[in-house]
């Protein structure tokens, strides 16, 4: 019954007020069904990133980032599309929480959720910070132990090698951190080039990393085996 009654107040809604799927374009809904089974199918994927030490630094993700995942993720991240929140937040929500099952036992007290921060043009751009306001309607609270150092180029045009240098020592962790479990959280992982960066600023403090989350990865640019960087799939 409340199904029916819910498709029935956004049959209202859309004649009020019409929009279009940021998904697939399909009029009279923010998503549709269709969209919305996409992401909420999304099996969880566990993937491992290597550090320069040669350790390896967890990586949990959902979404490949293409189709109508990728096209959601725009228009939430770049064109102000924030109805599509709800639902990309219920697949970051699944991520955490794979995430936390996975952790150490040691781990299982107070673990602390870490978004990557935006730059100060994209906030002023956007109007709002997109990663911490999916973890608010995911229902987990932005610890706001990273801030920026030093402003950083856009990522998307750069190369491999350039990314990682862009983001090199351009985070810091409040000392006050020292010994927290942390999860780093970000929308999208390509490289890795962002999350490595906040891994070792969390590290340099005392932090206990217990990985990094993502709504959505990419292999447009990610390295292959034996590169630097390295990411292995494993079983989800």
């Amino acid at each position: 019954m409340w199904a029916g009654v819910r498709e029935a107040v956004l049959d209202a809604w859309a004649v009020l007020a019409p929009t279009e799927c940021a998904g697939c374009g399909e009029p009279d809904r923010a998503l549709c069904s269709a969209c919305r089974a996409e992401l909420a199918a999304a099996p969880v994927v566990h993937e491992t990133l290597r550090r320069d030490d040669g350790s390896e630094l967890p990586v949990w993700h959902a979404l490949d980032y293409g189709g109508a995942p990728r096209s959601i993720l725009l228009a939430f991240k770049d064109g102000g599309r924030t109805d599509a929140a709800p639902a990309l937040a219920g697949v970051l929500r699944r991520v955490v929480r794979a995430a936390l099952v996975e952790a150490p036992i040691a781990l299982h007290g107070r673990v602390e959720v870490a978004a990557i921060p935006s730059s100060r043009s994209a906030f002023r751009r956007r109007g709002y910070r997109h990663v911490p306001l999916l973890l608010r309607h995911a229902g987990f609270s932005d610890s706001r132990l990273l801030r920026t150092v030093r402003q950083t180029q856009d990522q998307s045009n750069l190369d491999t090698t350039s990314r990682f240098a862009n983001r090199a020592q351009s985070l810091t962790v409040k000392s006050a951190a020292a010994g927290r479990a942390v999860l780093i959280i970000d929308d999208i992982v390509t490289t890795g080039a962002t999350v490595l960066e906040a891994d070792r600023a969390f590290r340099a403090v005392g932090c206990v990393v217990l990985g990094a989350v993502a709504l959505a990865r990419t292999e447009r640019r990610l390295p292959k085996l034996g590169a630097d960087v390295e990411m292995r799939r494993k079983a989800s």
